[in-house]
């Protein structure tokens, strides 16, 4: 056997699919076996393994033992002259096993191997070649300083950016994403560091390959794709947490005395620093709007406030103190947390969620109003008058903030791409069926042939003149079928095209179409599956609420029950 090829799947099911596509076609000419080893998902990618890839080794796990743990399990079982251990959310070319395993045959002082790696937006991804994460190195990568100075051989020594993502390297640190390994030198150095659940242990194997006198080589030979982001998401706390502890577990095994002490304290500092900057971003982004609409309705209302106490009551201090420290923020607090509760700040914006949330707002006042002393009720007037200003205020604002963005009105609506889809006509058909029963609407341009056609009234022209259909007809998405383009035709386009087009695959067969926007974001996928209503955030969030609810008041009227249970 010459290759083991190694997946580790978590909740991954269309990705899984997708890799272990392009993975069968790419061990066609290897003598290649092939595993996946599922963490207890609960997206039935069991299942789908079983029943569309026969000839993969399954190892389904009852619990979900990490990242490394899982790829151990594989290697102790596998029998290949190499092993490579692959991401689920990656695309390989039909050629990326030959070439890789060509190389290493040549390179006998290689214990591993690396490749180009891109985004779904066709963008180099820098891990693809990285260094050692030494306490200077990491500072630098932990503070930014890496993003400053992306080419500098001190600020960037991180993910190399000095160094021509083109051209084959001796590098120090392999990416996880894919690895590909010597068995004479695992059998040497020995399996994954079970003490990473997720994250470092890439770092870990690779500084033993060298440490053994071995060298890692990043090759850009072939190319594969990396959506990133799918089972752990990078903007989260679990992320900054998890992978800066398993560089302090890095630290700890590999450095002593005084530079083990300052490499630990950095990375600690470096943890509270990136969380901060997390929680600040995500805070940022869930509040801001909320925070602009209370600043609207606040000042609104004070405006109102004086207009109706000096043209209706003629006394420009009709109201009393009060007003100001406990209505106003009373009637905040009411309106946005309707609109919260309805829904009027979850993705993507709906204006009836706003508008509902503000009409049961202004009634939930109301009712209120009707319970406070007197002292606390100054005027109805200002509900109903106050009520018209949020409505107006915050839908502006929303217009406003959407013309600024998209140069159009059309709030709430979901932005139409101008679509081109390349395949076969009968593929391109299936395309179209799975976006219609997903419900997303495109505006479709055409169909692309996957090679030479003189069929004009079936095409838009041959893939070769892709570039010029794209920018002819302004295409903002292009849907790969991949039963008709190869793996590596596709990458290929996505790097011409470069960042600026949204690129989906459609794999063979398959009830899904996969794509990714960025490094950073969770890939996309439509599906025909079932949505649920308490699917939504609305749904979850209003479930938990009444959850609460329901367990204070079981937990307050206890007595009560015991009482009546005995009786």
């Amino acid at each position: 056997m010459k290759l083991s090829v190694i997946i580790v799947n978590y909740n991954v099911q269309y990705f899984l699919e997708q890799a272990l596509l392009s993975v069968r076609k790419a061990a066609a000419r290897l003598p290649v076996e092939v595993f996946v080893v599922d963490n207890n998902s609960v997206d039935e990618s069991v299942k789908m393994v079983r029943e569309k890839f026969p000839e993969v080794i399954l190892i389904a796990n009852h619990d979900n033992p990490g990242f490394s743990k899982a790829n151990n399990q594989a290697i102790r079982v596998s029998r290949g002259e190499y092993v490579l251990l692959l991401n689920p959310d990656t695309v390989v070319e039909e050629d990326t096993f030959d070439k890789c395993v060509a190389f290493m045959d040549a390179h006998p002082e290689a214990g591993g191997l690396g490749v180009r790696m891109i985004d779904g937006s066709g963008k180099f991804l820098p891990e693809s070649k990285r260094g050692f994460p030494s306490p200077f190195v990491a500072f630098c990568k932990a503070f930014g300083l890496s993003r400053l100075f992306p080419r500098s051989r001190v600020f960037n020594r991180y993910h190399l950016g000095f160094l021509d993502p083109e051209e084959t390297h001796e590098v120090e640190v392999l990416a996880g994403a894919f690895m590909l390994l010597r068995r004479s030198v695992l059998d040497e150095i020995g399996l994954l560091d079970e003490a990473f659940f997720m994250y470092g242990e890439d770092i870990d194997l690779s500084y033993r390959i060298v440490q053994a006198g071995y060298r890692n080589y990043y090759f850009p030979g072939t190319t594969i794709i990396h959506y990133k982001g799918e089972s752990t998401k990078k903007g989260s706390l679990n992320y900054v947490r998890t992978f800066y502890n398993a560089m302090i577990i890095f630290a700890r095994k590999h450095f002593q005395g005084e530079k083990a002490r300052v490499y630990i304290l950095m990375i600690q500092m470096a943890i509270y620093f990136r969380a901060f900057l997390t929680l600040l971003t995500n805070w940022g982004k869930r509040l801001y709007l909320p925070l602009l609409d209370g600043g609207l309705i606040f000042g609104g209302l004070l405006f109102l406030k004086s207009f109706w106490a000096t043209y209706y009551h003629q006394d420009p201090d009709y109201y009393q103190p009060q007003f100001l420290y406990f209505n106003l923020p009373l009637y905040l607090l009411i309106w946005l947390g309707s609109v919260f509760f309805s829904g009027g700040y979850d993705a993507p914006f709906d204006l009836r969620r706003l508008v509902r949330g503000l009409l049961f707002g202004t009634v939930v006042l109301a009712a209120v109003y009707g319970f406070l002393p007197l002292e606390y009720r100054p005027s109805r007037a200002l509900i109903l008058l106050g009520a018209a200003w949020a409505l107006l205020s915050t839908v502006g604002l929303r217009y406003f903030m959407h013309l600024l963005r998209f140069g159009n009105l059309n709030v709430g609506k979901a932005r139409t791409h101008n679509l081109v889809i390349v395949g076969s006509h009968s593929e391109s058909e299936r395309v179209l069926q799975l976006l219609q029963r997903a419900q997303v609407s495109k505006n479709l341009i055409g169909v692309v042939a996957p090679g030479a056609t003189d069929d004009q009234q079936t095409y838009l022209s041959s893939l070769d003149r892709l570039q010029e259909v794209v920018y002819i007809y302004r295409v903002e998405e292009v849907i790969f079928c991949g039963q008709d383009v190869p793996a590596q035709s596709i990458m290929h386009w996505m790097t011409r095209l470069g960042p600026g087009i949204d690129y989906k695959i459609v794999p063979q067969e398959s009830l899904s179409i996969i794509g990714s926007s960025s490094k950073n974001s969770a890939g996309e996928l439509y599906t025909v599956d079932i949505q649920f209503n308490i699917d939504t955030p609305m749904a979850r969030r209003n479930k938990r609420v009444v959850d609460w609810l329901a367990t204070g008041f079981l937990l307050l009227t206890f007595p009560v029950w015991i009482w009546v249970v005995r009786r």
